[in-house]
């Protein structure tokens, strides 16, 4: 499942794992960290955590890292809960359940997007195919239990199953992704052996169990509005766990889990605190949280030179740019012209000024550039004011007294949400705003607090908003969350794009799977107009001096932390 996300440069924290550490307080580091990369790159070159081992590292100590919306709602398996931020939050608490980013239920993920099974939940998962039919059994965790010292095995899975196997049921999920083609969940030789068998075989196996809901969470109204201003902690496992929310002061505080059967954490807390980007900039200069997310420029020459302070540079795990809401700007005609009207360069140029950072031209919503899968999907090749003018006269409108294209006396309007305070993401909206009103549209900006992000895209209360998606290393349920008309948001499909879904996930090829899909996105994209990628980006971090195992990660951590039981402070 994809992470809602801010195209700003503090919407969420992201995740790390691993390699090198970039330079202390000043210029960011060389070309090679500097440009996205293509096909067959050393992806070792977009990552930056400061690695080092535990026993390194000083016991005890405290990280504070600011997130731009926390809640309201918890629940990140649903729509209203399905954002960056709150991932980011739940990695420590609830790695259970925390189904995206580099963890999640019975799977981890490596820095290159290879899963291989959270043995801390799942010990092995293992896959067979007989006669067209799909056997997976998994043994999970003698010891894996619940804060509430519910033991998670069958119930859970039969659970987490019952829930997302299907839109109709009333519960408000984001996708079903692989669930539909599960036929039963039982248990085997006892209830920690699970016994999956599909109606056809699925791939990636690692579609399935990618996160674990509760047996207590088994009503829609549980689903779908019990998490709203209430954690549940009783329903979580990890590291760590909550000592404390507080609504009012926008603060999580974490520590260490004393039922936690896993390696133990080094850190003696971890607190999250809610900050509009400017609010992040002041509490990082003063010492009060200890990384910020720098991914413009404004922000970039804000936090340059600040004390005991180093930068930490990679590839953002972001596609988006243009998220267009279809059940209010529901003209096709009016969509493609949004297209059509875009000038993707120069917006990149807006976004990425003085940054440097290079990238090829994202085009799909589904997997980066340098992915052996990748094909830019983008469905208009040529673009400008005139383009989008002829679009809307072929559909009929035509330029009323003020120069704005209508048509039946109801002319292209709408309005662009911005989120949170940055200059540089709203320079980004106003040259994006300029793009379309050129193109004979009459567009507006909808100025948003980073705070109601969840709030306001969970809720579809927008027109058009300056957003997108985080991005993993395979495409298939990726393909499903936008594309099938049952499942998207928008609603928009149809049936024979909706088999093609079907059917590609039971292509064990990883490539052959992944070409599928992107045929899929092209012919969507092609007919519908919703998803208009722009940009990626690189994840510039800014990192107090001494903090290990922290930074951009790839596909290992959405929340730039690979392994929340080795981050720390570097012993003195």
């Amino acid at each position: 499942m994809r992470n809602l996300t801010k195209i700003g440069g503090a919407a969420a924290i992201a995740a790390a794992l691993a390699l090198t550490a970039c330079g202390g307080g000043g210029t960011p580091t060389g070309p090679e960290t500097a440009k996205g990369q293509g096909t067959g790159s050393d992806l070792a070159k977009l990552i930056s955590i400061n690695e080092k081992p535990a026993a390194d590292l000083e016991p005890g100590g405290k990280v504070t890292l600011p997130l731009g919306s926390i809640g309201p709602d918890f629940n990140g398996f649903s729509n209203n809960g399905n954002s960056s931020d709150n991932s980011a939050m739940m990695a420590p608490i609830n790695p259970v359940a925390v189904n995206s980013g580099g963890i999640g239920g019975c799977w981890k993920v490596d820095f290159v997007g290879k899963a291989t099974p959270n043995k801390d939940f799942c010990e092995s998962v293992e896959s067979k195919v007989v006669d067209g039919k799909q056997t997976v059994t998994i043994k999970v965790n003698d010891k894996a239990t619940y804060n509430d010292g519910t033991p998670i095995d069958i119930k859970a899975f039969q659970n987490t199953w019952n829930i997302l196997k299907s839109p109709d049921a009333g519960y408000d999920i984001v996708s079903s992704g692989a669930y539909e083609f599960v036929e039963s969940v039982e248990a085997g030789s006892s209830d920690k052996e699970i016994i999956v068998k599909t109606t056809q075989p699925v791939y990636p196996v690692d579609s399935l169990f990618f996160g674990l809901i509760h047996p207590a969470v088994n009503t829609p109204a549980i689903f779908n509005e019990g998490f709203v201003g209430e954690m549940h902690p009783e329903w979580m496992a990890g590291p760590f766990k909550v000592d404390q929310y507080d609504a009012a002061a926008k603060t999580v505080t974490m520590v260490p889990n004393d039922k936690w059967w896993g390696t133990k954490p080094v850190l003696e807390s971890v607190v999250f605190r809610q900050l509009e980007t400017s609010a992040q900039i002041a509490a990082f200069k003063n010492g009060e949280i200890d990384a910020m997310s720098a991914n413009t420029i404004a922000l970039y020459k804000q936090l340059e030179g600040t004390k005991d302070s180093e930068v930490r540079r990679g590839q953002r795990l972001f596609a988006g740019g243009m998220n267009i809401n279809a059940q209010k700007i529901t003209d096709v005609a009016v969509r493609e012209a949004i297209f059509a009207a875009v000038d993707r360069e120069a917006l990149r140029k807006v976004r990425f000024n003085g940054l440097n950072w290079e990238e090829p031209s994202s085009g799909s919503m589904m997997v980066l550039p340098f992915s052996d899968y990748y094909q830019d999907n983008y469905p208009v090749k040529e673009t400008g004011a005139d383009v989008a003018k002829k679009v809307l006269t072929d559909a009929g409108y035509a330029p009323n007294a003020a120069g704005i294209m209508e048509k039946d006396g109801k002319p292209a309007a709408f309005k662009i949400s911005n989120f949170g305070d940055d200059p540089t993401t709203l320079a980004f909206t106003q040259t994006l705003q300029k793009q379309l009103q050129a193109g004979g549209m009459d567009v507006g900006i909808d100025q948003r607090a980073s705070a109601d992000f969840g709030k306001v895209i969970g809720g579809r209360d927008f027109d058009m908003s300056v957003s997108g998606y985080t991005v993993g290393p395979d495409s298939t349920d990726a393909v499903k969350q936008y594309y099938d008309s049952k499942v998207n948001e928008n609603g928009l499909g149809d049936a024979e794009l909706d088999k093609k879904i079907a059917d590609l996930a039971s292509i064990e090829d990883n490539a052959e799977r992944n070409k599928a899909a992107m045929e899929v996105e092209k012919e969507h994209m092609a007919k519908y107009f919703s998803m208009g990628v722009v940009m990626n980006g690189p994840q510039i971090s800014f990192v107090r001096t001494g903090l290990a195992n922290y930074g951009p990660s790839l596909f290992q951590s959405l929340s730039q932390v690979p392994d929340w039981s080795t981050l720390g402070w570097i012993k003195k």
